[in-house]
């Protein structure tokens, strides 16, 4: 009988040793995941990262672009963690959420949600939280870390960016804002999106290819929203988003 082949030291006999350990370590560790991003790129680039099944023990089984989309593709596949993008075209994460309810309730089978976002803003942040997602994170986390972060979700953990742990728990317990803002609540969830752009200083022509709609729908839902705010012009409704941190 031939000798194992040796490479770096280590014989073939212990590699596969090590292989087999390394396969048991992923052994039972498996998650269906769906992404829901608008940017196809950004989609590409995390299917890279922890879609090797093999290693990572995530299966990505569909993606989406927008809400409707989202919720046909999640309907159909029932993952069980959804990577969720927060702005999307179509009503923005929260309307995913509202419309995936029944999938989240079901005892035998819940759906779970991750927010995966480059925004770390306070309105976005709370908006899907309220909306049942399970956490919250930015797209600088690693695909290391975005890993055990939707196993942990898929577990039934709340699972946060670190810098965002602390600012969650102080905006459910502060006593120095009411948990529902009014003025907010006013406003339809297209009409927000429009806001927060706005106040980002973006023109109408900038947010009508961003949200996928006409000059004159945008046009119209600036109109609502200063009317519903009781706001005269873009410059005072920036600074009423800025003072929310809506920016």
């Amino acid at each position: 009988m031939s000798e194992p082949t040796e490479v770096n030291g280590t014989t073939g006999a212990a590699q596969g040793a090590e292989s087999a350990e390394s396969a048991a370590g992923t052994a039972g560790r498996h998650v269906r995941v769906v992404l829901v991003d608008d940017h196809r790129m950004f989609r590409t680039g995390v299917q890279a990262e922890i879609g090797q099944t093999e290693q990572t023990g995530v299966e990505v089984v569909g993606e989406a672009a927008d809400v409707d989309q989202a919720v046909t593709v999640i309907t159909a596949t029932r993952p069980e963690v959804v990577l969720l993008d927060v702005h999307l075209p179509g009503g923005g994460g929260v309307e995913v959420l509202r419309r995936c309810a029944p999938l989240m309730g079901d005892a035998e089978q819940p759906v779970r949600f991750l927010a995966l976002s480059v925004s770390d803003a306070a309105e976005d942040v709370i908006g899907v939280i309220r909306g049942g997602a399970r956490g919250y994170v930015t797209k600088t986390i690693t695909g290391t870390d975005l890993v055990d972060s939707i196993f942990r979700v898929q577990e039934g953990d709340a699972v946060f960016s670190p810098r965002l742990a602390g600012f969650v728990l102080d905006a459910f317990a502060s006593t120095d804002a009411p948990p529902v803002d009014e003025d907010m609540d006013r406003l339809t969830q297209r009409e927000r999106e429009v806001l927060r752009l706005i106040a980002r200083g973006y023109a109408y022509k900038e947010i009508a290819k961003q949200l996928f709609i006409s000059v004159k729908t945008v046009e119209s839902h600036v109109s609502a929203v200063l009317r519903k705010l009781q706001l005269s012009n873009r410059h005072e409704l920036t600074r009423w988003a800025t003072a929310r941190r809506l920016v």
